[in-house]
């Protein structure tokens, strides 16, 4: 644990995509919030690191548990623990969206009364007919188009 979070920031910035600090707070909300403790053989701190290993790099328990030096199965069952605690805290986490005001003066935004938001920039595959493929072509080589969706 000290080789990923005790030396730097950037360390830490490597290995779980936040850095010490967010990293602390994160623990002390599982901690006094959600009720989360020590294991005999475990800290907090480390099935934090391993749930945020495991999903900033996308790799498998096996993996985890190599470099922690654990095994899978207790990887996967801290894994569960913190992933239940994390979905207790979206209340903390996760901001409610607030709908569009009836009186917006922001011209981007007055279209858009009553919506929550809008995700700009989403593309959609598409299929078109061979002569028109060009014009559909996005950057990346795929056929889509660009679209602009709002959800409320």
């Amino acid at each position: 644990m000290n080789r990923i979070v005790g030396i730097t920031d950037r360390t830490c910035i490597d290995y779980l995509r936040i850095d010490r600090n967010t990293f602390g707070r994160l623990c002390r909300l599982l901690r006094d919030q959600i009720g989360l403790i020590d294991q005999k053989f475990m800290t907090l701190e480390e099935q934090v690191a391993m749930f945020l290993c495991l999903l900033s790099h996308h790799e498998k328990t096996r993996i985890v548990g190599f470099n922690f030096m654990r095994s899978s199965q207790t990887v996967s069952h801290y894994m569960h623990i913190v992933l239940c605690g994390m979905l207790q805290l979206y209340e903390v986490l996760l901001v409610k969206p607030e709908p569009i005001d009836q009186d917006c003066v922001d011209t981007r935004w007055k279209w858009f009364q009553g919506c929550l938001g809008a995700l700009d920039d989403t593309y959609i595959n598409v299929r078109v007919p061979l002569a028109d493929a060009l014009r559909y072509r996005t950057r990346k080589g795929h056929i889509a188009t660009n679209t602009l969706a709002v959800y409320g």
